[in-house]
């Protein structure tokens, strides 16, 4: 089973030693994180792949978190520093899905320890980790996936090969996109947190991360606060931008403007509960993002991409299950007919299957960590137009080496 992987970038090939995996080897999968998302993550992995796949090991700095991952993988060691982790040298693979500011480091570390990884979205929060990743994965050969389960949806790949890459859509200029009535957003702590259980590591988990004292509010909603999970921008935008780079073959904007602001939930949150940007591109083109928590929860989650371009409109959803995409003529320049078709809930369970598949052939994964670089720099561009209050332009020391 030890050979030496052959990984191809460009003229030059990586020197690293890696496992190479046999259709009947067990892929052994650490996970790092294992709060709601990650023991989805988990059950999913032993839902598609059964047998094919087996957890570990599992790590987070909460003990509570710790415990009920390994009652969904019994027998899984419990470990609380990551690193003890990453040093085992039977583990193959790792799924990292802490809170954001920690993806960066976790995964450049697991690269390095010869793991391949499938970190959760936003893969990081700045260029200069998104190109640290980058980096670690050419020199080092390993499979990245990134958790924007949106290349993966069966709706959104149909609705593109039967309408973009044929060539149907004609002329796209607009790409608009939104995330509206997102529950994160408007979470508050479980009652009894007003101080810190004895059994979560406080410090671990602010890690890179701003230090501030216990606070519940962060530690149960991250996904407000800028320095942690960056707002409904780095949250949600991510998923349908990258649905837009997908469909379109976008990569680097050209400029970025935004604005928002927190309209409604005045709790000390220092992310928008209302916001919007606009991304252009040398393609001419312009994709532009809306949302907003303040009809949460009794309003229905959507989110989803609509391109319109001279051969009509095209739209796909994730979550209202009513049509999973449709697409609407310009009948003074499409032939093609009117369609609405259904489809399944979104799930990262095609994203998955695709990363086990990878970490045996060795081939690129659909979400990689380059397509995943550009998408996370568009919006980190609309994250720095609000912070500023500008037009921010593409910086050429963002571009990824050739």
């Amino acid at each position: 089973m030890q050979a030496t992987r052959r990984i191809f970038l460009g003229s030059a090939t990586a020197a690293s030693a890696a496992r190479v995996l046999g259709a009947a080897d067990r892929i052994r999968i650490g996970v790092i994180g294992t709060g709601g998302r990650g023991q989805w993550l988990m059950k999913a992995l032993q839902r598609i792949a059964g047998d094919e796949i087996q957890i570990v090991a599992v790590c987070d700095v909460y003990d509570a978190r710790r415990n009920e991952a390994a009652r969904i993988a019994p027998g899984a060691e419990q470990y609380l520093d990551y690193r003890q982790l990453l040093a085992r040298k039977d583990v193959d693979a790792v799924i990292v899905a802490t809170p954001d500011h920690w993806h960066a480091a976790m995964t450049v570390e697991a690269m390095r320890a010869g793991k391949d990884v499938y970190v959760e979205k936003p893969m990081v929060h700045y260029p200069r980790d998104g190109q640290a990743i980058v980096r670690t994965a050419r020199a080092t050969g390993r499979i990245v996936q990134v958790g924007t389960q949106g290349r993966g949806l069966p709706n959104f790949v149909e609705a593109k090969q039967r309408y973009i890459d044929t060539g149907v859509m004609g002329k796209v200029g607009l790409a608009r996109t939104w995330y509206t009535s997102n529950t994160g957003y408007i979470r508050t702590p479980p009652p009894g947190f007003e101080r810190k259980p004895e059994g979560l590591d406080w410090d671990r988990w602010l890690g890179p991360g701003p230090k501030i004292p216990w606070n519940p509010d962060v530690y149960f909603s991250p996904y407000k606060w800028r320095h942690y999970m960056g707002g409904m921008i780095m949250g949600i935008a991510i998923h349908v931008v990258d649905s837009a780079h997908h469909w379109l073959s976008l990569r680097k904007p050209l400029a970025a403007v935004a604005g928002g602001g927190v309209y409604h939930y005045k709790d000390g949150r220092d992310t928008p509960d209302v916001v919007s940007f606009i991304l252009e591109y040398p393609e001419e083109l312009v994709v532009t993002f809306t949302a907003e928590c303040l009809s949460a929860p009794g309003v229905r989650t959507s989110a989803g991409v609509e391109l319109r371009g001279t051969g009509g409109v095209l739209w796909a959803e994730r979550y209202i299950q009513d049509y999973g995409y449709i697409y609407t003529p310009n009948t003074k320049v499409s032939r093609e007919p009117a369609a609405a078709v259904r489809f399944q809930p979104a799930n990262a369970e095609k994203i998955l299957r695709d990363w086990l598949d990878r970490i045996r052939d060795c081939k690129r994964t659909i979400c990689n960590e380059e397509v995943a670089y550009y998408s996370t720099v568009a919006c980190y561009m609309a994250m720095e137009a609000l912070r500023t209050r500008s037009r921010v332009t593409w910086d050429r020391r963002w571009d990824l080496p050739s």
